[in-house]
């Protein structure tokens, strides 16, 4: 019986590579999918923290014209756009928040700066049905 002690023992990367690249690129995808879904959804619920956010909701929510053509209860439908910029004590945004009712749906636009209060520049619901727009600020 004769021993063949040429024969050259595969190191890991040759034995493994097969298997390992494509592992290790599908990670780096993954990693790199769960890093930006982080930060989209904390901008997303930095935004519906926010002070400007609430109230506007609470206006919706509670507004007879509103409920007469969204029906009620009127509840986020996805996911809001748009900025807050905070600088020290004052802040500002604008949001476009799209909503809906039993009875149809529409986006609320928020626009507003806070210097001790919150000051709204704009706040309507825009119905996409009906093409109409609700100004919230009107008393």
């Amino acid at each position: 019986m004769e021993e063949n002690y040429n024969e050259v023992k595969k190191n890991w990367w040759d034995r493994n590579w097969k298997w390992f690249v494509p592992t290790g690129c599908l990670s780096l995808i993954v990693l790199f999918g769960l890093f930006i879904a982080g930060i989209f959804f904390g901008v997303t619920s930095m935004m519906e923290e926010s002070e400007a956010y609430k109230n506007a909701m609470n206006q919706v929510r509670h507004n007879e014209v509103v409920i007469q053509k969204l029906g009620k209860p009127i509840e986020m439908d996805g996911l809001p756009s748009g900025s807050i910029q905070i600088n020290g004590n004052s802040e500002n945004c604008d949001l476009e928040i799209p909503i809906k009712g039993p009875k149809g749906t529409g986006t609320l636009f928020v626009s507003a700066q806070k210097r001790g209060t919150w000051e709204y520049r704009e706040m309507a619901v825009y119905i996409k049905a009906t093409d109409e727009k609700i100004d919230l600020l009107k008393k």
